[in-house]
């Protein structure tokens, strides 16, 4: 399962409405992730490591992000982040 990474335009974003989906925010931390849905966000500021079984990467503003449903990882919060976010 691995994680896709993006980095739409204004008007893709636009097209998408992500201006409009609800909005994550998380301090700090190390969290443990289960995306029992596919999920699509959009991350707004901050970063974060994000390490699977899979791969391991590093996500920052502008990042447009697709989970697979049936995907577990973990967030390393490096800088408090925010995401627009929707599931499927």
């Amino acid at each position: 399962m691995k994680i896709e990474v993006d980095r739409p335009d204004n008007d893709e974003l636009k097209e998408m409405g992500v201006e409009n989906w609800p909005v994550w925010e998380h301090d700090e931390d190390k969290i443990e992730m289960f995306y029992d849905k596919t999920e699509q966000c959009y991350i707004i500021s901050g970063e974060a490591t994000i390490v699977s079984e899979f791969e391991t990467l590093t996500v920052k503003p502008g990042d447009f992000i697709t989970f697979p449903a049936g995907l577990e990882c973990v967030w390393d919060i490096d800088i408090t982040i925010r995401k627009h976010y929707m599931t499927e």
